[in-house]
């Protein structure tokens, strides 16, 4: 799958007025359904069991009161102007803040990391103003302290693991609280028996079109919300009019003072119930990348911020005049008799959109967790060729599924849903107002005292909230917290221990000497066809690929050693993604090949990325040898070329199918540069291990003007017998080797190592995917070799 046409790049057509307004449109759908449904259960939540609406209305002025300066606070003023301005490369959300720290600060414990990724033309840095010594001391003291480290990455999975419960909590309130209205059209007794049984059918069927994608109804999702945000803030325009035309004075922050000082201690505990008129805020920056900032701040500010306070002066507009009790207070009871009903089935399909977003979103974390290292192997699934990062999870699908009925069955109300809700909501919106802070004094090097008056001001309202939250810890908040320690444990066990095994691999890989002696070794034997070795390694001989020719003698005629890695951007073009070199002499045919993604990349398949990797390979053979110069003279005695000691990053754009390998009379490629604009022709180079006792250097890019034709016959030979090795091994079939590890824990480790490594690691290796399903290899061409990894 090509993804340079991805549309996140173009961002030319995001600046005319007429594509922000369709991207405006589109962001309904996806970005605002969440919060769109939330009048659905704020005021039902708030007013379950703590305060009583009284005839006085100081509490229901001093909720909206609440409600109108937490709405324009929080989502307006702290996501729409501040958080969507720390964008990486165009991409929103927690790891968004945390690969954006990474770059300018060395706090990664992403192990394979090089130099040569900061030449990637995603890899932005702002250069800091010569004046700010503070920063520098922030960014030392950060990355002198180890576990600084640790506590920021702690800090990024604990927001990581609260967007996952908010996945499992969402569709189950938003589509419980839409069925409810069915209590209006049945007695208590058919309603408590009614209610349960629809919303699990209705998440059942939500949980089983997700195979599908949402690019197949997604036309369906932007109309919807669109309706939706009027028809609420329609209602609300009405009961204004109606009920209560001086509902605005409830807008001024007198009301919450005085609703504190009347409710005290109760009034402070309904805050759990107020914070969910904010739920879906995050999504407005973890759906950055499939939009833009303008057209998600346009469609807030003019369209949703209106209407979601219009439908919240409404509802006290009404309960200003009317005084049911806490169990009576509904969304529907605020909606005319003539149209209840139809406005029942639109808020259900509004709150099967909003669960769709918060669903999807949720496949997106756990993928870029696991392209860190952060989560265990799963199965993902493209759901479409056109629309970059739909992706769907089986294994994760079913199990939000199974847990979101279960949490349905469980609590049965909305009360116990909205206050497992809220703290999964206030859990994610600290972590980004403490990445965000970190953000404005490392990347956008601003005073310190700027980023501390904004983690002090929004930190103190979300603790405010998330402190009201924690008081329901029996009442349906555990949840939660529970669910964020599993997965805090499962995913902190998992890097750990893939940590420990790159250490492993690195401290036993052999030297490029014990592979060269192996082309001369008696009883060793070289078949045809193309091996990949995968390896976490950017250098040296992977152990796993000793153990294979000391208990098989013998090795493929092409040999390539594949590592696949993240780097800590969005997106890597296609045509930075390959960094290849030699290994060895030309006529030792092993090369090294370094796959570079994103962690919101999409990774081929395995077809694809065969032809790909070949197509490259023929590309740079071709430019090897072209190098030579009258100075390789000894060099080609030796028979080896240039780029034993050198990377090249190898990029045919135009070459979107397998070359046809002309081997007589052609000519070099016409690039292989990628032309990065930070990079001027060959000056730059960058040190790489040291294999030899003479110093190794890696060459990054190479313009064209420095690819020319060496028309020494010898060279001439040389390059055509080489490609017809690499046409003969691919007509004679590829193998990847992978290596199949168990990992025990060192003799004399704790008590606590053992049980993670052990037995949490080996349980969670043995369950999920194996890297050759991650990697979509073919089982007719799979290699597995054992390991055992003593940590």
């Amino acid at each position: 799958m090509d993804l340079d046409n991805w549309r996140c790049w173009d961002n030319s057509k995001k600046n005319s007025w007429k594509t922000m307004m369709v991207l405006a449109y589109q962001s309904l759908g996806v970005v605002y359904g969440d919060l769109g449904i939330s009048p659905l259960y704020v005021y039902k939540s708030t007013f379950a069991d703590d305060i009583q609406h009284s005839d006085t209305n100081e509490e229901i002025f001093g909720v909206l009161s609440f409600v109108f300066w937490t709405l324009t606070l929080v989502p307006l003023l702290k996501y729409v102007f501040i958080v969507l301005r720390a964008d990486d490369n165009g991409e929103g959300g927690t790891f968004a803040l945390y690969s954006l720290i990474c770059r300018h600060v060395k706090v990664s414990l992403v192990p394979n990391r090089q130099v040569v990724d900061e030449s990637l033309s995603t890899y932005l840095l702002e250069d800091p103003p010569d004046n700010q010594k503070n920063n520098s001391r922030v960014k030392m003291y950060l990355e002198k302290h180890k576990f600084l480290h640790i506590a920021l990455l702690i800090l990024v999975l604990l927001g990581t693991c609260m967007v996952i419960g908010d996945g499992l909590l969402t569709p189950a309130i938003s589509v419980f609280s839409a069925v409810s209205g069915l209590e209006l059209y049945m007695s208590n007794e058919h309603h408590e028996y009614a209610v349960v049984p629809i919303t699990c059918f209705i998440i059942v069927c939500l949980f089983a079109l997700q195979h599908y994608g949402t690019h197949r109804v997604g036309f369906l999702f932007a109309p919807i919300v669109l309706i939706w945000l009027f028809c609420i803030g329609a209602l609300g325009l009405y009961n204004i009019f109606h009920w209560n035309r001086n509902v605005y004075v409830a807008l001024s922050p007198y009301y919450m003072f005085k609703f504190l000082k009347k409710t005290r201690k109760s009034g402070w505990m309904s805050l759990g119930g107020i914070l969910l008129c904010i739920t879906g805020s995050e999504a407005m920056f973890a759906d950055l990348g499939h939009f833009s900032q303008a057209a998600i701040q346009i469609a807030f500010t003019f369209l949703v911020y209106p209407a979601l306070i219009l439908a919240y002066m409404g509802q006290a507009a009404f309960l200003s005049q009317h005084h049911p009790s806490g169990d009576q207070i509904s969304f529907y009871v605020f909606v005319p008799e003539k149209v209840r009903f139809p406005v029942l089935i639109l808020a259900i399909l509004a709150s099967v959109v909003g669960s769709q977003a918060i669903i999807s979103g949720t496949f997106s974390i756990i993928n870029q967790s696991q392209a860190l290292g952060c989560f265990p192997k799963v199965k993902v699934v493209h759901t479409s060729d056109k629309i970059h990062g739909q992706i769907y999870i089986p294994e994760i699908n079913w199990i939000l599924m199974i847990l979101c009925i279960a949490v349905t069955i469980g609590f049965r109300d909305t009360k116990h849903l909205g206050n497992a809700s809220g703290l999964a909501l206030m859990g994610v919106m600290i972590v980004t107002t403490c990445l965000t802070s970190l953000v404005i004094i490392l990347c956008w090097h601003k005073p310190p005292i700027v980023a501390l008056a904004f983690l002090l001001f929004f930190g103190s309202i979300e603790l405010l909230y998330f402190s009201a939250s924690l008081t329901k810890f029996l009442e349906g908040a555990w949840l939660p917290i529970l669910l964020s320690f599993i997965l805090m444990t499962i995913m902190f066990v998992w890097h750990y221990a893939t940590i420990k095994k790159y250490e492993f691999d690195t401290h036993n890989k052999v030297s490029l000497e014990w592979l060269l002696a192996l082309g001369s070794s008696i009883g060793f034997a070289r078949v045809p066809g193309i091996g990949l070795v995968f390896t976490d390694l950017t250098s040296g001989i992977p152990a796993n690929f000793s153990r294979f020719v000391t208990n098989l003698p013998a090795f493929h005629r092409i040999v390539v050693f594949v590592c696949i890695k993240s780097v800590p951007v969005p997106h890597v073009l296609s045509a930075e993604r390959y960094l290849l070199c030699r290994v060895g002499p030309a006529s030792h045919r092993s090369y090294r090949c370094i796959v570079r993604y994103g962690y919101r990349d999409v990774h081929q398949d395995t077809d694809s990325f065969e032809s790909k990797l070949v197509n490259r390979l023929y590309d740079f053979i071709r430019y090897d040898w072209s190098m030579f110069t009258d100075v390789n003279d000894k060099a080609i005695s030796s028979d080896e070329s240039t780029s034993d000691c050198r990377l090249s990053v190898i990029s045919m754009p135009g070459l979107l199918a397998p070359p046809a390998f002309e081997l007589e009379g052609s000519e070099p490629p016409a690039s292989v540069s990628c032309g990065f604009p930070t990079i001027e022709s060959i000056t730059e180079l960058i040190e790489t291990e040291q294999v030899e006792p003479t110093g190794r250097r890696v060459r990054f890019a190479i313009s064209d003007d420095e690819s020319r034709t060496n028309s020494q016959p010898d060279i001439e030979r040389k390059m055509q017998e080489e490609l017809r090795d690499l046409l003969a091994a691919q007509e004679a079939g590829t193998a990847f080797i992978l290596g199949h590890s168990h990992v025990r824990a060192k003799a004399g480790s704790s008590f606590m190592k053992k049980l993670a490594i052990d037995f949490g690691y080996n349980f969670l290796r043995s369950n999920c995917r194996g890297p050759d399903v991650a990697l979509k290899v073919p089982s007719a061409s799979l290699l597995e070799v054992g390991m055992v990894y003593i940590v």
